[in-house]
């Protein structure tokens, strides 16, 4: 009973275009469509019924994973209508389950919106390339295109290492090598080293989260191979901070000699809800290494990117904030999710109101939720980096102090509008 009840669940998700799907204690399975969650009209589920749809689904390796660690993911297929990713976890001693859905087709450039620039990263022969965003913000999807394009354009010998798989590829004009980390390969570094003698031309990195997984991300890049990895970083400058700090102070300055010379582009995306029809549409801030761009990764003044960024236009690049303002305008995103999704809120809601397009009480407002959103994001951010260098939690504290000062000025200029409303 407990495949047939999962059978239909996954039907329903793909049928409906979900993205995710719950299954949690407490609760109706549950499906995220459009960033919004959306009960089923089903029973509420019992332990007894998370239980017996994770077996129905979950190998053997991973139940045993899951018992004596507390959780497990793996991916697995839906017949030739979708890959699903799936998490499983304890929470109160009961199991729940999160299913994200893969599809089956990948996407082209133009459906994903991406500059022409990134086209022509694939042609290139060595270096380093980096999506990055936070979770769910398309990183694979958009990984997958670009692995794709170079899988039907050109022979070359193709590594990837995932954890785990999602999107499946066939061998087209050139050879793809798909490793999942712990079954083909027992981690990211390990997979990296190993690949550097299985003669690759183009190696994918499904996460750079730890010292070793980045430092050997590099040393490929730097050897000459082309390498395209993920970090859950917002923005460019951001990115290259991070990347720059996980390593000990002693080494830095030498990372960034080596990030320098290797870097190709950053892309940064984020996933907004579309105000003008169904579906998302992919903002994106994309930094192309310049020889500028370089100077300043070398000289570690990486605060002055921004300012490239935005008088590098020929190159395709473009500020997220700018993207997003462009997409606002366009009627493809509503104001709130332009505000939201922005690195500055409080920027995005002067903009809006310079161009009348948001009112008084409704900027005071959008400021006070954006900051909202802000100190969730720090929350999150402080999260993911528990596992970090102690010199990468210090500028991780320092990055927050910055955006606390942001918050303070933007709580003054809140102050100043209320005073000229009275």
């Amino acid at each position: 009973m407990a495949v047939i009840q999962i059978d239909r669940l996954l039907e329903t998700c793909v049928r409906r275009g979900a993205s995710d799907l719950h299954l949690a204690v407490g609760r109706p399975p549950t499906l995220r469509l459009n960033t919004h969650l959306r009960e089923l009209q089903t029973k509420v589920l019992e332990p007894e019924d998370t239980i017996a749809l994770m077996k129905s689904i979950t190998p053997e390796r991973i139940q045993q994973e899951y018992e004596e660690q507390g959780s497990g993911d793996f991916g697995f297929a839906y017949g030739t209508e979708a890959r699903f990713r799936v998490a499983i976890f304890k929470q109160k001693g009961v199991c729940s389950l999160v299913l994200r859905k893969i599809p089956n087709k990948i996407l082209t450039f133009e459906q994903i919106g991406l500059p022409e620039m990134a086209r022509q990263i694939c042609r290139r022969p060595r270096g380093i390339f980096l999506c990055t965003g936070p979770t769910g913000s398309g990183k694979t999807t958009t990984l997958a295109t670009m692995i794709d394009y170079i899988n039907t354009n050109f022979d070359k010998h193709i590594i990837t290492m995932e954890d785990p798989i999602e999107y499946y590829h066939p061998h087209k004009k050139s050879i793809l090598v798909q490793r999942e980390v712990g079954v083909d390969v027992p981690s990211f570094p390990e997979g990296l080293r190993r690949a550097l003698r299985q003669d690759p031309d183009v190696m994918l990195v499904g996460e750079m989260r730890d010292l070793a997984t980045i430092s050997a991300a590099i040393t490929a890049a730097e050897t000459g191979h082309l390498v395209f990895g993920t970090l859950h970083t917002s923005g460019a400058a951001s990115t290259i901070n991070r990347i720059i700090d996980a390593f000990p102070t002693d080494q830095q300055e030498q990372v960034r000699v080596q990030l320098a010379g290797n870097l190709i582009a950053v892309l940064s995306q984020a996933l907004c809800p579309r105000a003008d029809t169904d579906g998302m549409l992919a903002a994106y801030e994309f930094m192309y290494v310049t020889p500028s761009i370089q100077n300043l990764i070398r000289e570690n003044k990486s605060y002055r990117i921004d300012s490239d960024i935005q008088t590098g236009k020929r190159y395709g690049m473009q500020l997220l904030d700018d993207n997003l303002w462009m997409n606002f305008n366009a009627g493809k995103i509503s104001k709130e999710e332009a505000i939201d999704k922005s690195k500055n809120p409080g920027q995005m809601v002067a903009r809006m109101e310079q161009q009348g397009l948001i009112a008084g009480d409704e900027a005071l407002q959008a400021e006070a939720e954006a900051e909202e959103v802000d100190e969730d994001e720090e929350d999150e951010e402080e999260e993911e980096d528990e596992d970090e260098t102690p010199k990468a939690k210090a500028n991780s504290n320092m990055s927050e102090k910055e955006k606390q000062q942001q918050a303070a000025a933007n709580r003054a200029r809140m102050q100043a509008l209320q005073g000229k409303k009275q």
